[in-house]
Protein backbone atom coordinates (compact mmCIF):
# COMPACT_ATOMS: atom_id res chain seq x y z
CA UNK A 1 0.00 0.00 0.00
CA UNK A 2 1.42 3.32 -1.10
CA UNK A 3 1.51 5.95 1.64
CA UNK A 4 2.48 9.60 1.56
CA UNK A 5 3.21 12.19 4.23
CA UNK A 6 3.60 15.72 2.88
CA UNK A 7 4.54 18.78 4.91
CA UNK A 8 5.94 22.29 4.68
CA UNK A 9 3.09 24.24 3.16
CA UNK A 10 1.83 27.52 4.53
CA UNK A 11 1.28 31.22 3.93
CA UNK A 12 4.19 33.25 2.54
CA UNK A 13 4.55 36.73 1.09
CA UNK A 14 5.46 37.26 -2.56
CA UNK A 15 9.20 36.88 -3.00
CA UNK A 16 9.44 34.54 -0.04
CA UNK A 17 10.53 30.91 0.21
CA UNK A 18 9.10 27.61 1.38
CA UNK A 19 10.43 24.06 1.47
CA UNK A 20 8.04 21.17 0.94
CA UNK A 21 8.86 17.65 2.06
CA UNK A 22 7.31 14.28 1.29
CA UNK A 23 7.92 10.87 2.83
CA UNK A 24 6.77 7.93 0.71
CA UNK A 25 6.44 4.21 1.36
CA UNK A 26 4.91 1.12 -0.19
CA UNK A 27 6.94 1.06 -3.41
CA UNK A 28 10.56 1.05 -4.54
CA UNK A 29 11.23 4.74 -4.03
CA UNK A 30 14.91 4.63 -4.92
CA UNK A 31 14.32 3.45 -8.49
CA UNK A 32 11.25 5.59 -9.20
CA UNK A 33 10.85 8.85 -11.02
CA UNK A 34 9.32 11.24 -8.49
CA UNK A 35 7.46 14.46 -9.14
CA UNK A 36 5.77 17.41 -7.56
CA UNK A 37 2.46 18.48 -9.05
CA UNK A 38 0.05 21.22 -8.02
CA UNK A 39 -3.55 22.28 -8.37
CA UNK A 40 -4.48 25.94 -8.20
CA UNK A 41 -8.00 26.98 -7.15
CA UNK A 42 -10.47 26.19 -9.92
CA UNK A 43 -7.82 24.66 -12.18
CA UNK A 44 -6.60 21.18 -13.12
CA UNK A 45 -3.49 19.38 -11.99
CA UNK A 46 -0.24 20.92 -13.21
CA UNK A 47 3.05 19.04 -13.27
CA UNK A 48 5.82 21.11 -11.61
CA UNK A 49 9.04 19.13 -11.44
CA UNK A 50 10.49 15.61 -11.61
CA UNK A 51 13.65 13.83 -10.53
CA UNK A 52 14.87 10.35 -11.44
CA UNK A 53 17.00 7.94 -9.47
CA UNK A 54 20.11 9.10 -11.27
CA UNK A 55 19.62 12.74 -10.35
CA UNK A 56 18.28 14.06 -13.65
CA UNK A 57 15.77 16.86 -13.11
CA UNK A 58 12.93 18.35 -15.11
CA UNK A 59 11.07 21.59 -14.41
CA UNK A 60 8.01 23.30 -15.80
CA UNK A 61 8.90 26.59 -17.47
CA UNK A 62 6.78 28.44 -14.91
CA UNK A 63 9.07 27.41 -12.02
CA UNK A 64 12.46 26.97 -13.72
CA UNK A 65 15.17 28.89 -11.90
CA UNK A 66 13.03 29.36 -8.79
CA UNK A 67 12.26 25.81 -7.60
CA UNK A 68 14.71 23.00 -6.83
CA UNK A 69 13.70 19.35 -6.46
CA UNK A 70 15.80 16.91 -4.44
CA UNK A 71 15.56 13.45 -2.93
CA UNK A 72 17.08 11.26 -0.23
CA UNK A 73 16.80 7.63 -1.27
CA UNK A 74 18.02 6.42 2.13
CA UNK A 75 15.05 8.09 3.81
CA UNK A 76 12.53 7.77 0.95
CA UNK A 77 11.95 11.51 0.97
CA UNK A 78 11.40 14.08 -1.76
CA UNK A 79 11.76 17.83 -1.24
CA UNK A 80 10.89 20.95 -3.18
CA UNK A 81 12.70 24.18 -2.36
CA UNK A 82 10.60 27.08 -3.61
CA UNK A 83 12.17 30.54 -3.86
CA UNK A 84 10.95 33.87 -5.25
CA UNK A 85 7.37 32.74 -4.80
CA UNK A 86 4.62 34.47 -6.76
CA UNK A 87 0.87 34.70 -6.11
CA UNK A 88 0.33 32.42 -9.11
CA UNK A 89 2.23 29.68 -7.25
CA UNK A 90 -0.70 29.43 -4.83
CA UNK A 91 -1.97 25.86 -5.02
CA UNK A 92 -2.22 22.52 -3.28
CA UNK A 93 1.09 20.76 -3.91
CA UNK A 94 1.27 16.98 -4.20
CA UNK A 95 4.16 14.57 -4.12
CA UNK A 96 3.75 11.96 -6.88
CA UNK A 97 5.29 8.81 -8.27
CA UNK A 98 6.23 9.04 -11.92
CA UNK A 99 7.02 11.87 -14.27
CA UNK A 100 5.18 14.21 -16.60
CA UNK A 101 2.49 12.35 -18.50
CA UNK A 102 3.09 9.16 -16.52
CA UNK A 103 2.03 9.74 -12.92
CA UNK A 104 0.73 6.67 -11.09
CA UNK A 105 -0.15 7.90 -7.60
CA UNK A 106 0.12 10.96 -5.38
CA UNK A 107 -0.39 12.08 -1.82
CA UNK A 108 -3.03 14.13 -0.03
CA UNK A 109 -1.35 17.45 -0.73
CA UNK A 110 -0.15 20.47 1.23
CA UNK A 111 -1.50 23.99 0.75
CA UNK A 112 0.81 26.79 -0.36
CA UNK A 113 -0.59 30.32 -0.33
CA UNK A 114 1.44 33.26 -1.64
CA UNK A 115 -0.16 36.52 -0.61
CA UNK A 116 0.66 39.83 0.99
Amino acid sequence: QVQWVESGGGLVQPGGSLRLSCAASGFTFSSSWMSWIRQAPGKGLEWVSALNSGGSTLYADSVKGRFTISRDNAKNTLDLQMNSLKPEDTAVYYCARGTVGALTSWGQGTQVTVSS
